[in-house]
């Protein structure tokens, strides 16, 4: 038996900033499907796929929940593995860039750079974007001077950095991508980077940074840290074992160069720009292809939390099933356009694809085997003319998922799996086995309709294994065959006679109620937006014991309050805070409150805040109250006397 060819395909590796959504997952489960079919066709597979958790977002964000930046994307990548588990994806390696095999070569590859005169020290300035913390310049803003990638605010800022010479390559790269015209697929994202950015010239790219500290520190100069280019993308040859001495492992001699980097299209220009040039410089081959799909949208419209549109795939998966969400997944996104779902349409898809065509077609031809034969399964071969259409028609289904597959149009080879289903379902209307049964003389042509059917739905089940891999062993199994190869299916009749189906079959997809599901959706929504109400609250900066003793807090009990006589929404109330101690204090409580119903309550107030005139009426403390939703409300002490120390 020849050795199997490899094929190493890649995901883009999440950002540990955040719990990923349905957006982000779709690619993984797109690379899982596109790992499945390879390996169902022989090919040995490595699947790669992980999460980048460097940079100052994810400093920042640890910061805000009091952990150290380890700490928190630990957590964050267990999340993230979490909703790609969830989906059933079957990765080989899922790897981290603190992982420490990464971080010690990518300090060698900068090392390298830096040694052969690829990168040099300098000074960046120019206009910084927090969120993708990215420089732009500002040719490269949008007309209102905002980010070109996330539309949000960018301000100025000059900071030193190590740059790689881009320039040195580009000619280079150039001429790799016009005799190599597979490698950036679709057509239209090669046009982008050949017209937008290679043809107008490269910049030299900034590659360090000092205004942050969570990073891969640059040994030589440990003031800098090793920017995401570097560190990211150097993870699809360090998760295979690359070393900068020649020590590679097995794994990179044996899958490097990559057949396949599979990644959004907002980021091809790093993977089809800045990752071969690295690569180059390397002196290593570069992937074979990069393919930058479109985007998952709800609605019209990208997911953002702004948007209030954001969907996670383990809710989803409660809701609807691992297989019918990987189908609305794959089914739901174009070749090369952006694909758009919303519930309406999963509901849909789900009743009309899954449980009508494809589920009620395996219930009913089991249940036919089973009520005209006992579940026996024979062919006496008794054929007619239209059966021979119909094994032609099964048979290239077969010819053009390969084909759709081999220029990785999943979508379209999910549609011509469906179709398959469809043409038996018609097959069941030409053949009528129902009258068949009554006429005991068409036993033999009976027996023979419910074989081609089972045939049928044998290639349908194995057609499906990398798209719904649960729902493919479900019908696989309810045949008990023993013919589940690929290569079974090039021919029509493999399935076994003598064999006996299952007495029952499993109903593959459930009818879904509108009402049921609107009301399941209502209940996620919910959740989220009391999680969003939490994070909403501002988190201020941890404080020091010796901080927190500074205040001086007092219980103080209100004596008169009244209106600002310049302000509706403030009070002007005294309180008594003990031993003679009466204040006058200006408090914005008029939203929630009356004046009677401020009097005599016990208060904390702030006794030690420095005097402050408020529309011209003097000020000495501050009492503490909360607010939510609009409401004020204060806090209270019973039981203490006024002037009790509040520690």
């Amino acid at each position: 038996m020849s050795e199997k060819k490899p094929y190493y395909i890649t995901t883009a590796i999440a950002y540990t900033s955040g719990k990923p959504h349905i957006g982000n997952v779709y690619e993984i489960v797109l690379a899982d499907a596109i790992a499945r079919y390879k390996k169902m066709e022989g090919y040995d597979v490595h699947f790669q796929t992980g999460t980048d958790e460097h940079g100052q977002k994810v400093e920042q964000r640890a910061q805000e929940q009091g952990k150290t930046p380890k700490e928190f994307v630990d957590e964050i990548a267990t999340v993230v593995k979490k909703q790609f588990d969830v989906m059933n994806v079957q990765y080989d390696r899922f790897i981290r860039t603190t992982d420490p095999d990464h971080e010690k070569q990518v300090q060698k590859i900068f090392k390298k750079f830096y040694d052969q005169g690829d990168i040099y020290k300098g000074e960046y300035e120019g206009m910084y974007c927090e969120e993708d913390e990215a420089f732009f310049t500002a040719s490269q803003l949008t007309e209102d001077g905002c980010c070109p990638v996330c539309h949000g605010k960018v301000k100025p800022m000059k900071e030193e950095t190590y740059f790689f010479r881009m320039s040195k390559y580009a000619n280079r790269l150039m001429k790799y991508i016009e005799d190599h015209p597979n490698f950036i697929q679709p057509e239209s994202r090669k046009n982008e980077i050949v017209n937008n950015f290679l043809k107008p010239g490269l910049q030299d790219l900034s590659v360090s940074r000092t205004s942050f500290k969570w990073g891969i520190p640059v040994e030589f100069d440990p003031k800098h840290v090793i920017y995401v280019w570097i560190d990211a993308l150097s993870n699809y040859i360090t998760g295979l074992g690359y070393d900068v001495d020649g020590n590679h492992g097995s794994l990179f001699k044996k899958y490097w160069p990559a057949d396949l980097h599979l990644i959004g299209k907002d980021i091809v220009r790093f993977h089809t720009i800045y990752w071969p040039i690295m690569l180059m410089a390397l002196d290593l081959p570069l992937p074979k292809q990069v393919f930058g799909h479109p985007w998952l949208m709800v609605g019209e419209s990208k997911m953002s939390k702004s948007l209030g549109n954001v969907i996670y795939a383990d809710d989803m998966v409660n809701v609807f099933g691992v297989d019918a969400m990987r189908y609305i997944f794959l089914h739901e996104m174009p070749f090369a356009q952006d694909g758009h779902i919303t519930y309406d349409l999963i509901l849909e898809r789900i009743n009309s694809d899954l449980a009508n065509n494809m589920g009620n077609l395996v219930n009913r031809t089991i249940s036919m085997q089973n009520k005209y034969f006992n579940g026996m399964v024979a062919n006496p071969r008794n054929d007619e003319e239209l059966d021979v259409e119909f094994k032609e028609t099964i048979l290239s289904k077969v010819a053009e998922v390969k084909e759709k597959m081999e220029e990785l149009k999943v979508q379209d080879a999910l549609d011509v799996i469906l179709e398959l289903f469809s043409r038996c379902n018609k097959y069941i209307d030409e053949t009528m086995p129902w009258v068949l049964a009554k006429d005991g003389e068409k036993i033999g042509r009976l027996a023979t309709v419910l074989y081609n059917l089972l045939e049928s739905i044998r290639i349908g089940g194995i057609l499906l294994r990398p798209f719904l891999p649960e729902t493919s062993e479900k019908i696989l199994a309810s045949l008990n065959t023993q013919q589940i190869t690929f290569e079974s299916c090039n021919v029509f009749g493999q399935l076994e006679t003598d064999i006996q189906v299952v007495e029952q079959p499993e109903i593959l997809f459930q009818r879904l109620n509108e009402k049921e599901v609107a009301k399941q959706i209502d209940e996620i929504n919910a959740k989220y937006v009391q999680e969003e109400k939490k994070k909403a609250i501002p988190k201020k900066p941890m404080v020091e014991m010796d901080d927190f003793n500074k205040l001086d807090l007092r219980v103080a009990k209100v004596l008169t309050c009244q209106r600002h006589p310049d302000a509706d929404r403030l009070f002007v109330l005294t309180a008594d805070l003990g031993n003679g101690d009466v204040r006058q204090i200006v408090s914005g409580l008029a939203e929630s409150y009356m004046p009677g119903q401020v009097i005599g309550k016990r208060v904390v107030v702030i006794a030690n805040l420095k005097p402050v005139t408020i529309r011209g009426v003097e000020s000495r403390g501050m009492l503490l109250a909360g607010k939510e939703e609009g409401r004020i409300g204060l806090v209270e002490v019973n039981g203490l006397e006024p002037g009790t120390i509040i520690s």
